[in-house]
């Protein structure tokens, strides 16, 4: 794909900014347009640089990177936020992920997966470090809530959500079910709304879990 990815680099310490914009100027199709060193600078240059993808730091002054995922991918749905922390605690990611993230690294990852998850997130494709994603699977099947399963999907939905875990965008899954692209995001809507779910992440999880689609079906990512 000849597609340029634009990226906002979001990091309180200054030498990491630097290194991931060393590492990513060597990689093609990968663009770094800024960088911010915290969660209040982050949201706007976000605003004003409109990034595909934003490597978002957790632990940051004046405004937290959980924060500045909730309103930047609730003023901004096309952003995508990758989290790249030192922090797998829950307390870490699973807010984060309900923040809108959609996709988590950890710091001691290596260059070649970062790259691709950054690639992933800016096709709307789901990127877990291994950990976390079974840290996220394993919450999904011990819910502390009232389980998703008591609102049952339609057909049509079913049908959606496992779409969503093969990584197939609004218009993918538009063009593969003959409807408009419109109604796809009605669907993802009614969806999220009806399983208590945050993300087009944690429906991709809730696919897995509820067996509407296997492991094989999700796209494959660096590290498995």
């Amino acid at each position: 794909m000849n597609e340029t990815t634009r990226v906002l680099v979001v990091d309180d310490h200054e030498i990491v900014r630097k290194g991931i914009r060393a590492l990513l100027s060597k990689e093609p199709g990968i663009h770094v347009i800024g960088e911010a060193a915290n969660g209040a600078d982050a949201i706007t240059q976000s605003q004003s640089l409109k990034p595909d993808v934003i490597l978002m730091d957790l632990m940051m002054p004046k405004v937290d990177g959980i924060e500045a995922t909730r309103q930047i991918t609730t003023t901004q749905p096309g952003t995508r936020v990758l989290v790249l922390s030192s922090f797998a605690a829950d307390d870490k990611v699973f807010p984060a992920i309900k923040a809108g993230a959609l996709g988590y690294l950890l710091k001691d990852s290596s260059p070649t997966e970062l790259i691709q998850a950054i690639r992933q997130v800016h096709q709307g494709q789901p990127s877990l470090d291994s950990s976390i994603a079974l840290k996220v699977l394993q919450e999904m099947a011990h819910p502390t809530q009232e389980s998703p399963s008591a609102h049952r999907l339609t057909e049509r939905e079913e049908e959606v959500v496992r779409l969503i875990a093969h990584g197939k965008s609004n218009r993918e899954i538009a063009d593969e079910l003959s409807v408009a692209e419109i109604t796809v995001s009605k669907h993802v809507s009614n969806i999220l709304g009806k399983l208590h779910l945050a993300s087009r992440t944690q429906a991709a999880l809730y696919a897995l879990k509820e067996g509407l689609a296997s492991l094989e079906d999700v796209p494959p990512q660096t590290g498995e």
